[in-house]
């Protein structure tokens, strides 16, 4: 349950920083930002797995490639749920910045929790 919560609150940081890159991606604050991250963490559990079954063939085709475009449309779902306090303008914004967020999320898996799980082990 911490680690959620704690990824919660990384994940809302690293959607304050994508809309710190895009004028066209807009969160009103922090608050927002945690919201969104909460409803991105929920639809990622609920709706991402159903996107994705539906779409594996375009997926296996396009090698994987495809689930930025599913990342893309959960954000897109994230925005429309939560309305002016959460604004992105356009899916091309989505889709590019969900490949931030990806990028993020490995560079923070990569570089700060595995070596935690690392110093643990030892």
């Amino acid at each position: 349950m911490l680690r959620w919560i704690i990824s919660i609150f990384v994940n809302a940081l690293i959607l304050i920083v994508v809309a710190g890159f895009f004028d066209s991606f807009h969160l009103s604050g922090i608050g927002a930002a945690i919201i969104a991250s909460l409803l991105l963490s929920i639809l990622n559990i609920l709706v991402k797995p159903i996107l994705i079954i539906l779409t594996l063939p375009v997926t296996v085709i396009t090698l994987g490639l495809f689930l930025f475009v599913i990342n893309a449309i959960t954000l897109m779902l994230t925005q429309a749920i939560m309305g002016d306090s959460f604004h992105i303008e356009g899916f091309g914004t989505a889709l590019i910045a969900s490949i931030f967020i990806s990028i993020l999320h490995l560079l923070i898996q990569k570089g700060i929790v595995e070596p935690l799980h690392e110093d643990k082990r030892r």
